[in-house]
């Protein structure tokens, strides 16, 4: 079913990360973090290059000591995707990522100490033009606020994520992101609004800490579905105690669900019940398995039985509909052909790897004679 998205999205400034644009008109990036040891350059870079494979268009690395520094100029000599460097506290760490090629620098200028060092990270990413991205986190919250508000709220961290931007403009310092995670829902929601309202600058979203796989994704959606169905976000990142591979998966779901952003074929499955003319459960997590390579756009109905395969099968690109004693095949719309349960995946997946060739042959065809 090809529909717009309705969203209007919030107009910000434009940051690049790298060879990534953020913010402005640019598409809603999607990142992860690696959680290896940074100083194991070799699975470091094998992480990385996952995530890259799986979408990934920035990924942060922790850069906690001056080794990890020395081994981050080495994984950025490997690894073509633009890193961010996760850095905390100790300044000349800031200082050595920059001259090793980072794309992003991710601090608290209030944590670096002494104004003179703050201006020298500021120097750093300026001759480098490297952005910065501020990171607030309810766990991590000043001990001033804590005092003043008692725990973490909305406004805490608003406040927060305000005074370090009080210190960039202070050093007439712009580019810049910045994120307020927290991982209760409406405490992060409610900071994205409001500090919204307050900057130009482009705003990374994430639910922090949202838990494993399961209830972090289902989390991540409500929260990250809610501001960017109001116009609010421009990179993402799902937080999961899980594989950082399943956080580009997730993301680029989220954004394909509110037609912000599509990568991959679009699955439309019904949860089968007794109605149901093959085994729709078994068939869709083959199909997904086999077909993970596949970036192109596409939607795919796989729907057990006819009540409303045919309805759904109509408006996908490709579709099929359970049917007794064979399973019905639809393309662009219209019924194609019979397909046997015996042979349904194998089918199937050779059906869909059939139409992405055709289109891609179709798009190759069409830039030929507009390059002649």
């Amino acid at each position: 079913m090809k529909q717009d998205s309705p969203i209007i999205r919030r107009k910000s400034r434009q940051i690049m990360v790298g060879n990534v644009p953020v913010g402005g008109d640019a598409p809603i990036a999607v990142q992860s973090m690696t959680n290896t040891e940074t100083c194991d350059v070799e699975a470091t870079v094998g992480q990385i290059k996952a995530l890259q494979e799986a979408g990934a268009d920035i990924v942060r690395v922790s850069v906690p000591s001056m080794d990890a520094a020395e081994a981050f100029g080495k994984i950025r000599e490997q690894v073509s995707l633009p890193l961010v460097a996760d850095i905390h506290f100790d300044y000349k760490i800031a200082l050595r990522v920059a001259e090793l090629g980072v794309d992003c620098l991710r601090i608290n200028p209030g944590n670096i100490g002494r104004d003179d060092r703050v201006s020298a990270v500021i120097s750093a990413a300026r001759d480098g033009n490297i952005p910065i991205r501020i990171g607030v986190n309810a766990g991590s919250l000043e001990k001033s606020l804590q005092r003043k508000y008692g725990e973490p709220t909305a406004d805490a961290l608003v406040e927060s994520a305000m005074r370090h931007i009080d210190i960039l403009d202070r050093h007439d310092f712009q580019d810049f992101k910045v994120s307020l995670k927290a991982s209760e829902v409406f405490m992060t929601v409610d900071a994205y609004r409001k500090i919204a309202q307050q900057i130009e600058q482009p705003l990374h979203l994430g639910i922090t800490e949202a838990g494993g796989l399961r209830s972090g994704t289902v989390k991540s959606s409500i929260g990250l579905g809610m501001l960017l169905m109001d116009g609010i976000g421009d990179t993402i990142r799902v937080s999961l105690a899980a594989d950082p591979v399943q956080e580009i998966k997730v993301g680029f779901d989220i954004l394909k669900s509110l037609r912000l952003r599509s990568r991959g074929i679009n699955f439309i499955a019904c949860p089968s019940c007794s109605r149901q003319n093959f085994d729709v459960i078994q068939t869709m997590n083959d199909l997904e398995a086999r077909l993970e390579d596949v970036n192109d756009s596409l939607d795919v109905a796989i729907i057990g039985c006819i009540v409303n395969g045919p309805g759904e099968a109509k408006v996908a690109d490709l579709g099929l509909t359970g049917g007794s004693p064979k399973n019905l095949f639809y393309m662009a719309g219209k019924p194609n052909q019979k397909l046997d349960n015996a042979t349904l995946t194998d089918d199937l997946e050779r059906l869909i790897r059939e139409e992405v060739a055709r289109r891609k042959e179709q798009e190759d065809s069409i830039i030929a004679r507009s390059d002649n």
